[in-house]
C-alpha cells in the first residue's frame, strides 16, 4: 500500500520534500473498513468487500485525497452512515442518488438530507419537500432535514458513490464506490421481500439493471437538482407511488411527513 501511495503522489509531481509539509490524517480519517460498525445483516454480506483489491485501492485514493486536496465529505464516521442506520432486513425503500453534498456542514452521510441546523437548505433537498407537497397536497416541515424518520420507516438513503471532494460534485466517481453500491443493489434486488426502488437521475438509472426482473417497484426520474428538476423530477409523483404500490401488496405506506422527529 504505501508503494502505490508513493507513486501516486509521484505521478502528482510531488517531491519528497512536499511529502513532509502534508497535513497529518488522523487514525479514523484513514480508515474507511467499516467491519465493526455495520449491523450483522449488511455486515454478513459486504464483509468480503474489504479485502478485494478495489476496495484497498479506494482506500488508498481516499487517504491521498485527504492529504493532498483538504476536505473529504461526509465525515469519514458518517461514510457508511445509510448502512449503519438500517439493516439490510429492515430496508423498505431506496432512494437512490449521486453522490455526496460538497459544501462544508452538509453531507451526513445519507442522501439529500443535512443537518437540522443548517440554513439554508441545499436546493435538491429544498425541491423534494416541494414535490411532496405537491404530490401528498401536504406542508412538510423542511427543518426536518435530517431525514432520520424516513430511516426509521425503512427507507435507505443511498448515493452511488459514498464520499466527495470539497467543493467539487462527483470527484470521487469511478474510484470504486459503484463496484461497492453495485453489491448493495445486487443484494437488495435479489431479496424475495416486495421493495421500492426510487432512481433519481442519470448516475442512478444505471443501477436499474441490478433490480430489473424482480418482483420490486422501480421508479426514475430527473435528479431533483434545480439543474435536472424540470426534465421530469417535478410532478414525477414518487411519493404516492411508493405508497400506492406498498398498499396494493398489504404493506404499510411511508408517512413521508415525518421526516424528522
Amino acid at each position: 500500500m504505501l508503494k502505490a501511495l508513493l507513486q501516486t503522489l509521484c505521478l502528482a509531481g510531488l517531491s519528497m520534500a512536499a511529502l513532509g509539509t502534508m497535513t497529518p490524517i488522523t487514525r479514523a480519517e484513514r480508515s474507511i473498513d467499516p467491519t465493526d460498525s455495520l449491523p450483522p445483516g449488511w455486515s454478513e454480506r459486504l464483509s468480503q468487500e474489504w479485502g478485494k483489491p478495489y476496495f484497498r485501492e479506494l482506500q488508498g485514493f481516499l487517504e491521498t485525497e485527504r492529504s493532498l486536496s483538504g476536505p473529504i465529505y461526509p465525515a469519514a464516521t458518517h461514510v457508511f452512515r445509510a448502512l449503519q442506520s438500517l439493516d439490510f432486513e429492515k430496508v423498505r425503500v431506496v432512494i437512490l442518488g449521486q453522490d455526496p453534498y460538497h459544501g462544508p456542514g452538509q453531507a451526513v452521510g445519507l442522501s439529500f438530507a443535512v443537518p437540522e441546523e443548517l440554513r439554508p437548505k441545499p436546493p435538491s433537498l429544498v425541491n423534494i419537500f416541494k414535490e411532496i407537497a405537491s404530490d401528498l397536497k401536504v406542508t412538510p416541515d423542511l427543518s426536518k432535514s435530517e431525514l432520520l424518520g424516513w430511516v426509521d420507516q425503512g427507507v435507505l438513503l443511498l448515493n452511488t458513490v459514498l464520499t466527495v471532494r470539497a467543493n467539487e460534485a462527483f470527484s470521487h466517481r469511478n474510484k470504486g464506490w459503484e463496484i461497492f453500491t453495485d453489491r448493495i443493489l445486487t443484494e437488495l434486488g435479489a431479496r424475495r421481500e416486495p421493495m421500492v426502488f426510487v432512481l433519481w437521475g442519470a448516475a442512478a438509472f444505471k443501477k436499474k439493471e441490478l433490480i430489473a426482473g424482480r418482483s420490486h417497484l422501480i421508479l426514475e426520474s430527473a435528479h431533483p437538482s434545480p439543474l435536472s428538476a424540470h426534465r421530469g423530477f417535478w410532478g414525477s409523483k414518487p411519493f404516492s407511488k411508493t405508497n400506492d404500490w406498498l398498499v396494493s401488496r398489504g404493506l404499510e405506506p411511508i408517512d413521508w411527513m415525518r421526516s424528522g422527529f
